[in-house]
């Protein structure tokens, strides 16, 4: 995907992503560094995926009713936000870079394989707390916007 113009293309990562639904002060410090950048900002259906996978673990822990209402309210606001971003696929450009990847023996999760490919195949940059795993992948540009 080319940018149409020369702003910053970023893709959050879950934690950037959960930080920036809870409101808290790193997410609102994501929030002034994606300004300053006048970054486009996009989420991944991976990071949909594990914040639903999620909120779903902790809404089924609870007893059903009451219990409940808490991890609804949170899961509700998690969905709300996330529609307001594009979101990216998993598509076969991106798993074409997974399975090279792989064949790399990129010792990363499956799921931050996952996103990184999305990143690479988008030419992204990362948003990210994880440099232990993400700095592993050849040519993802990381960076973190919340501390």
């Amino acid at each position: 995907m080319q940018m149409a113009d020369r702003r910053m293309f970023a893709v959050l990562d879950t934690d950037h992503f959960s930080e920036l639904v809870r409101g808290s002060p790193a997410g609102g410090h994501l929030q002034q560094q994606i300004e300053a950048q006048q970054a486009q900002v996009f989420v991944t259906v991976i990071t949909a995926q594990e914040t639903f996978e999620g909120w779903f673990a902790l809404i089924n822990r609870q007893k059903a009713g009451m219990a409940q209402t808490a991890a609804y309210a949170q899961f509700l606001k998690s969905l709300e936000t996330l529609v307001k971003f594009a979101i990216l696929p998993f598509d076969e450009d991106a798993a074409r870079v997974f399975e090279r990847l792989q064949e790399r023996r990129i010792r990363v999760g499956t799921m931050d394989l996952k996103l990184a490919s999305i990143c690479l195949a988008h030419e992204a940059t990362l948003p990210t707390r994880n440099f232990v795993d993400f700095s592993k992948v050849p040519d993802l540009r990381a960076d973190n916007w919340l501390d």
